[in-house]
């Protein structure tokens, strides 16, 4: 069965990340992974929006694919539902993505582990920004 990270290991994957490309990102500000971005954005973070049709979202442009992102990501931050989640997990074992995140109410045991057993730190059912306010002074 899947476990998170213990708190001090996402308290340090929080700290080492710079970069995070945002799957599903949405250019809508009420939509929750505008707002979730956005924070941590705010925080210091660059924000990558992954999101086909879509040219900008938050000053940064976007990419229809993991795979069409030109430089490094640290982090895959996913918004998108449980049954999508496999061909994101291929995208980020093909390009060496070694952190990925699905947010909260994104569960999908099988892939997180399959993705863990590829050397991918992963961290599930848990929104990002809210475990930032809670780790990071």
């Amino acid at each position: 069965m899947f476990t998170n990270p213990p708190p001090d290991q996402i308290r340090s994957l929080l700290q080492e990340v710079k970069t995070i490309a945002v799957v599903g990102l949405s250019p809508r500000p009420d939509r929750p992974s505008h707002r979730v971005a956005r924070g941590m954005q705010g925080f210091g973070y660059r924000i990558v929006p992954v999101r086909p049709a879509v040219a900008e979202v938050l000053g940064e442009k976007a990419y229809p694919k993991l795979s069409d992102i030109p430089h490094p990501v640290d982090l895959v931050d996913v918004f998108r539902a449980a049954d999508q989640i496999d061909p994101i997990v291929d995208d980020c074992i093909a390009l060496g993505i070694k952190r990925l995140w699905l947010q909260d109410g994104v569960i999908n045991e099988q892939a997180a582990e399959r993705a863990r057993a590829a050397g991918i730190t992963v961290v599930m059912d848990r929104c990002v920004w809210r475990d930032y306010l809670d780790f990071i002074p």
